[in-house]
C-alpha cells in the first residue's frame, strides 16, 4: 500500500493542477483530487499506467463537477473569477512560463466560455501535452471526436488570448512600480503604468463590498485607487507583492493579518491592462484566515473623511 501511496503523492502536483485549470477552483480541484486517491486505492487491481488511469479519473471528476457548477456561476451576483491560485504545484522548467499563462485569470475566464468537454480537451492537449489516445481514454470519447474538439476549444481561445508581457523580468518590475505607486496614491504615478483602457474589476459575489461595474480607463482607476488606498493604510491595511495566477499581485491584509482580497494584473505592452480583486471571502479561505471586509470597508470610509476633516 506504501508503494501505491508514494505513486499516487507523485502525481498529486499534476493532478491538482489539471483539475484546477477544469475547474477554476482551488477547494473543487483538491476534492476532485482526493476522490481520485480514494477511487486509486479502492481499486482491485494496480492500472498499467498509473498516471493515466489517475489523470482520467480526476479529468471525468472536474467534467462532471464543472457541469454542475455551471449552474452556480450563471446565478453568481457580479463578477465571477476563479479561486486566486498563489503557487501551482507543477512544476516543468522548460514550460513553466507557458503554464503560468495558462493560469491566469485572463486565460482560465476564456476557458468558461468552452463547454466542460472541450476545457478538459484542451487542458489535456494544449496545456500538458497529453497524446489524443490519452485525451479519449480520459474523456471518453474517441480520438477524432477529440481532435474535433480540440479545434473548436483552440479556436475559441485564440478569439481572445490573452497577451503578456514576454519578459517576466520586465513584468515584475512594473508591477514593483505599480504598488509603490499605489502605497505614496501617485495619480500620475499610477496613470503612467495604465493601458488608456485599462480595466478594474472585483469579484465579491454578493459576499463582500465590491464595485458596482468595470471602472474602465487610467484616468478613472487610477484616481479611485490613489483615493482609497490612503484611507486602508490609516486602518493599517497593508499588502505583500505575491504572484496571483502566475501573475503579479498582490494579498491584502487587515491589521490582524486576515486576507481582505487577492489582486491579480495583467501586464502586456508595458502597460497594466487589467486589474482583478477576489474579495468573496469563499474564495480567499485556502489563502488563510479572512477578514470581515464589510467592517473593514466601514473603517476605510470613516479613515477618508477623517482624512478629509483634517486636510480642509
Amino acid at each position: 500500500m506504501g508503494g501505491r501511496t508514494d505513486e499516487f503523492e507523485e502525481l498529486r502536483p499534476l493532478l491538482f493542477s489539471i483539475a484546477y485549470r477544469i475547474l477554476g477552483s482551488v477547494s473543487e480541484a483538491e476534492d476532485a483530487v482526493q476522490e481520485s486517491w480514494l477511487r486509486f486505492e479502492a481499486s482491485a487491481t494496480v492500472p498499467r499506467s498509473v498516471k493515466a488511469f489517475l489523470s482520467a479519473t480526476v479529468t471525468r471528476i472536474s467534467i462532471d463537477v464543472l457541469r454542475s457548477a455551471r449552474v452556480r456561476r450563471e446565478r453568481y451576483v457580479g463578477a465571477w473569477f476563479p479561486e486566486p491560485l498563489l503557487s501551482d504545484p507543477y512544476e516543468d522548467p522548460a514550460r513553466s512560463a507557458e503554464l503560468a499563462d495558462s493560469v491566469s485569470m485572463a486565460a482560465l475566464l476564456l476557458l468558461e466560455r468552452l463547454s466542460p468537454l472541450e476545457r478538459a480537451v484542451f487542458v489535456l492537449r494544449e496545456v500538458f501535452d497529453f497524446g489524443y489516445p490519452e485525451v479519449a481514454e480520459a474523456v471518453g470519447r474517441s480520438e477524432s471526436a477529440c481532435r474535433q474538439l480540440a479545434v473548436r476549444a483552440r479556436k475559441h481561445m485564440s478569439e481572445g488570448r490573452p497577451r503578456f508581457e514576454a519578459d517576466r523580468g520586465e513584468r515584475e518590475e512594473l508591477a514593483a512600480q505599480f504598488f509603490d505607486a499605489l502605497r505614496e496614491g501617485d495619480v500620475l504615478g499610477l496613470q503612467e503604468l495604465l493601458a488608456a483602457e485599462v480595466s478594474m474589476v472585483g469579484d465579491g459575489g454578493g459576499k463582500a463590498p465590491q464595485l458596482a461595474r468595470a471602472i474602465i480607463g487610467a484616468d478613472k482607476v487610477a484616481r479611485l485607487l490613489a483615493s482609497v488606498f490612503p484611507g486602508m493604510a490609516r486602518v493599517e491595511v497593508s499588502f505583500e507583492q505575491h504572484e496571483v495566477n502566475g501573475q503579479p499581485g498582490a494579498i491584502f491584509r487587515d491589521r490582524d493579518g486576515k486576507v481582505l482580497n487577492a489582486l491579480a494584473l495583467d501586464i502586456a505592452d508595458g502597460r497594466i491592462q487589467a486589474i482583478r480583486s477576489v474579495i468573496n471571502p469563499d474564495k480567499l479561505r485556502h489563502v488563510g484566515p479572512v477578514a470581515d471586509a464589510w467592517a473593514v470597508d466601514q473603517e476605510v470610509r470613516r479613515a477618508m473623511r477623517r482624512g478629509d476633516t483634517l486636510e480642509d
